[in-house]
């Protein structure tokens, strides 16, 4: 199947201090797969940081998506049973939304649009990003490795001295981990050496 066919959602999770990677990321989806829907989490749409306003970001998001932003439950339930989606990425993933995929849990725009999604036996495709990935967070990812049609964007320790327990996904890696998943399959090495 030609890749520009697959229908993609993009959902952003409030790792401010990498929206600008993931909207790099956005783009690099958007220009190999074409039908790309951007999807916020509450927090993202709401909370202006350091990083820059919430308006300008969901701007962005559907000037690249050409379409308007999902940003409410009511909005990301039909997603499921309208089978709208091929694919599913959280870019960024944090640990809160990491947590609420591991329990099951479904009580935001993202976490509903994951499990509408993944009722159809369809991708989702987790880019995260949190300082505790490698203490209270490793419980949910090692929960989620074990699901079936959860894949991973590699990831690595992005300041082992500084923060030893933070992981941060190769953003650059989302289209790749998107076409594997689409196939079934996990891209690897899952696990990533220091950046160079």
């Amino acid at each position: 199947m030609d890749q520009s066919t697959y229908r993609v959602g993009f959902a952003f999770c409030g790792s401010f201090c990498t929206f600008s990677k993931a909207i790099a990321a956005l783009e690099a989806t958007k220009a190999r797969f074409g039908d790309v829907t951007p999807i916020v989490s509450e927090a993202s749409a709401s909370l202006d940081t350091r990083f820059g306003e919430a308006h300008e970001f969901m701007m962005e998001m559907e000037r690249i998506c050409g379409k308007r932003v999902i940003d409410s439950l009511t909005k990301a339930e039909p997603l499921g049973p309208k089978k709208l989606l091929d694919a599913l990425v959280i870019c960024p993933c944090t640990g809160n939304t990491l947590g609420k995929l591991a329990a099951g849990i479904a009580d935001s725009t993202v976490t509903l649009a994951a499990k509408a999604h993944l009722r159809n036996g369809r991708p989702l495709i987790i880019t995260v990003s949190t300082n505790d990935a490698l203490a209270s967070s490793a419980k949910s990812i090692g929960a989620l490795m074990d699901k079936k049609h959860v894949y991973f964007v590699p990831f690595r320790q992005d300041d082992p001295t500084g923060k030893p327990t933070s992981i941060v996904a190769d953003f650059s890696l989302v289209p790749d981990t998107v076409a594997a998943a689409l196939e079934g399959k996990q891209l690897q090495p899952m696990l990533l050496g220091p950046a160079v």
